[in-house]
């Protein structure tokens, strides 16, 4: 590929984001081997190398087509977050840059890619005494009640929340106690500025058709083998990543709390929940070009972006 000699041309960084199941990899791929370049996911699961099915890793045909980074990179018995991300990330980006004048980031991780853009803010320090108390509440009071609680007191954080995972829940509830800001206060920090520009495109579909891909893809996910894969990383499950859609229900199945049929319609509806909340979160950046793939051909679209 040319590479531009003029310091004035800034290299760019393509992201392409959206809710689950809209088809975010095949795109991603596509534009990658149009420009010539590399890819950077921005999903804070499939950077786990014990989580496949689960979370819709690309699979090795596609892997192969085109160089990934922060795949199956790391352990899930390593906790990762947005602030190890945007590091991470950066320096891969410093990387890939040396060959080429763009990159292409991928992802549904609305918090990881906005790290990346702008900078995050380093979390305060929790007091241990505040961890534990909220901790025993939600061991004795139940999922229910950590909710209820966050529902009530953090508006703004519990609109975007992933709503079925404890473990952000309890940390928002940490944050709320501790200093009480929101957690959101951390996430709309100051920008950092970055010596590259950052192109923004957003994929969507009409919901009843997201429903469809979401509803076939969770059926593939059981076809392939999902349920063997949540026993197999049963030592990790209090694990942050695995207390997501996808590995909860499951473990609730094998728990003997629910029918292996109830955990996959649960499945379902918990991923259509997860994918307004991702929407809603995208939505509210007004720098994403938006793509409706039900209107217009992956092809079209690609040849729009990069003219």
């Amino acid at each position: 590929m040319m590479m531009h000699n003029n310091p004035s041309i800034l290299n760019k960084v393509y992201i392409i984001a959206g809710p689950t199941a809209v088809g975010k990899t095949s795109f991603a791929i596509a534009l990658a081997k149009q420009l010539e370049t590399e890819i950077i996911s921005a999903d804070s699961r499939q950077c786990y190398q014990e989580l496949s099915i689960g979370v819709a890793r690309p699979s090795t045909d596609e892997l192969m087509e085109i160089p990934h980074h922060f795949i199956a990179s790391h352990t899930v018995a390593v906790e990762l977050n947005a602030g190890f991300f945007e590091q991470y990330a950066l320096a891969q980006t410093e990387q890939v840059f040396k060959n080429h004048s763009n990159v292409v980031m991928v992802g549904g991780t609305g918090l990881y890619i906005k790290s990346f853009c702008e900078g995050i803010d380093p979390m305060p320090v929790i007091p241990a005494e505040i961890r534990a108390g909220i901790i025993e509440q939600y061991e004795a009071k139940g999922l229910v009640w950590l909710q209820a609680e966050l529902k009530h007191k953090d508006p703004s954080f519990w609109a975007v929340a992933e709503q079925q995972n404890p473990q952000r829940l309890m940390r928002a509830l940490e944050v709320l106690t501790a200093t009480g800001v929101s957690i959101m206060a951390y996430r709309s920090a100051k920008k950092k500025d970055r010596n590259f520009e950052v192109v923004k495109i957003g994929l969507e579909m009409p919901t009843e058709l997201l429903v469809n891909n979401i509803n076939l893809r969770v059926d593939q996910m059981m076809q392939q083998g999902l349920l063997e894969e949540v026993r197999s990383t049963i030592a990790f499950r209090n694990k942050t990543a695995l207390q997501t859609v996808g590995y909860k229900e499951l473990f609730n199945h094998i728990d003997g709390k629910i029918s292996l049929e109830e955990a996959v319609q649960q499945i379902k509806v918990h991923t259509r929940q997860y994918a307004k909340r991702q929407m809603t979160w995208f939505k509210k950046d007004p720098a994403f070009k938006w793509i409706d793939l039900s209107k217009t051909s992956a092809e079209m679209a690609l040849k729009e972006i990069v003219l």
